[in-house]
């Protein structure tokens, strides 16, 4: 019962993180990520509505960032949401320990997920406090898709006990593909976080060369020191074109790498799961194949902007499965 509880959490603590995640996003892309100057209250108060009534007092108090109450109110529900799977994750760690003498019951990786998730509260702090820095921002997504997937794996019953000797290839194929997903997920928060998502306007040109001006040295400078308000950018065009078409060309890079892993996993599979698990690869990669040019040309519309990045943390979910399936550990974590 101890273990079942604990699996129906994480399970729990894994639509629950999905949501921040895709929540954070819209938040983002919808420019709200200031919508409250101050942590963890907003312009003071607990509640918006708070800060609405009180709303001259606030003004005057962050003269530089007049209260907008739709800005505020994304900001503050992340928050909220977020606060709540924090607690979530609490209760997981709290329930592992209950259920220590289970020798299947995981216990190093809930208590990381509890360090992970108090550094998570961190970067959230950090995020507004030093005004959208790009490699807080970054990191702070970062460590959401990390927390998602903890919770996913953690959340998934893998009945096997051996490793078949034939999958062993495959594992180390799914375990490359997943860095290579991640090393194009930080790419895309970098590309969100510079404002330089529409840099390229057209597909799959960019500026209507296959290689424009881009500044690549001052693209990935990651600290720029403190005081610098990052909201709207900061960088020149050229740069915001670098960040872009790097992000394309690792897009190419991931889906041949995905393709591959797919494809493998759906033909050498030995069990239903790892099959599965690859079929899911398959598909949710050529969707955010097609959602990612179709963004673009449509000049970035909210909507599409955050199912871009909700089907890139599914995609997500989906390698973490397959790595999960292919990989039974022989004793818990």
């Amino acid at each position: 019962m101890g273990l079942t509880l604990f699996r129906r959490l994480c399970l729990l603590g894994t639509v629950i993180a999905l949501c921040v995640v895709v929540l954070g996003a819209w938040v983002r892309l919808g420019d709200a990520g200031l919508g409250c100057p101050d942590w963890p209250g907003c312009y003071g108060h607990l509640t918006v509505g708070q800060a609405v009534e009180n709303a001259d007092a606030a003004n005057a108090a962050f003269p530089e960032r007049p209260l907008e109450a739709e800005k505020a109110l994304k900001e503050m529900i992340h928050r909220y949401l977020a606060s709540a799977l924090g607690l979530l994750i609490i209760a997981i760690a709290v329930v592992a320990w209950m259920n220590r003498r289970d020798p299947a019951q995981p216990l190093r990786l809930p208590g990381f997920l509890l360090l992970l998730v108090v550094f998570q509260g961190l970067l959230g702090m950090w995020t507004v406090t030093l005004l959208l820095k790009p490699a807080i921002v970054s990191a702070h997504l970062a460590g959401g898709l990390a927390t998602l997937s903890l919770l996913w794996w953690l959340s998934l019953r893998v009945d096997r006990t051996t490793r078949p000797s034939g999958e062993r290839r495959l594992r180390t194929w799914a375990a490359v593909g997943l860095v290579v997903l991640a090393i194009q997920i930080l790419l895309g928060g970098w590309t969100s976080s510079n404002y330089a998502a529409l840099a390229c306007p057209d597909f799959p040109t960019c500026q209507n060369s296959f290689w424009p001006d881009m500044d690549f040295k001052d693209a990935f400078v990651l600290w720029r020191g403190l005081g610098i308000d990052y909201e709207g950018g900061v960088l020149d065009h050229p740069a915001r074109v670098a960040i872009h078409y790097t992000h394309r060309l690792w897009g190419v890079v991931t889906a041949i790498v995905l393709g591959l892993v797919a494809w493998r996993a759906v033909r050498t599979g030995r069990s239903r799961a790892v099959r599965m698990a690859g079929t899911a690869v398959a598909a949710v990669l050529v969707t955010q194949w097609v959602l990612g040019p179709v963004m673009v040309l449509a000049t970035l519309p909210l909507e599409l902007a955050t199912a871009h990045n909700g089907v890139a943390a599914v995609l997500l979910l989906s390698m973490v499965a397959l790595l999960r399936f292919l990989w039974p550990p022989p004793r818990a974590l």
